[in-house]
């Protein structure tokens, strides 16, 4: 096996807000044929602003720019081999599913759905995701 080398992948309306936050992460790495995506916000992508939507727009926001993400490095949602979900309340459980469901239509990744505090910024959701490239 040859050496793996990691890829910061930049990602146009997600990258550049993390960076003028001041934010130390990159939104996605490829490293070999594997893609791992951070923990992504319910953040506008063309305003870097979080909304104050419910628990199902925050969802939509965050997998719709975990799809851009996992295109930049050349993947997709149907090659995302695991997620976790972070959720403010485990009564979100249902609402975060239904959404999730529209993403992950057939072969679901691996997911673990964890409860957290809360995080800086007013928002309830966040997922991160690893994925494979095609070949």
């Amino acid at each position: 096996m040859g050496k793996v080398t990691k890829e910061v992948i930049d990602v146009p309306g997600v990258s550049w807000h993390l960076k003028k936050e001041g934010i130390p992460l990159n939104p996605v790495i490829r490293a070999g044929n594997f893609v791992f995506v951070s923990g992504l916000t319910p953040t506008n992508r063309r305003t870097g602003k979080i909304p104050l939507v419910t628990v199902e727009k925050q969802t939509k926001m965050v997998l719709d720019n975990m799809k851009v993400c996992l295109e930049a490095a050349g993947s997709s949602p149907d090659n995302v081999v695991k997620c976790t979900v972070y959720i403010t309340n485990s009564a979100y459980f249902d609402e975060v599913n239904q959404v999730y469901r529209q993403y992950f239509r057939r072969d679901q990744p691996a997911r673990v759905f964890c409860v957290v505090g809360s995080w800086p910024k007013k928002f309830d959701v966040e997922i991160d995701a690893i994925a494979i490239v095609d070949d």
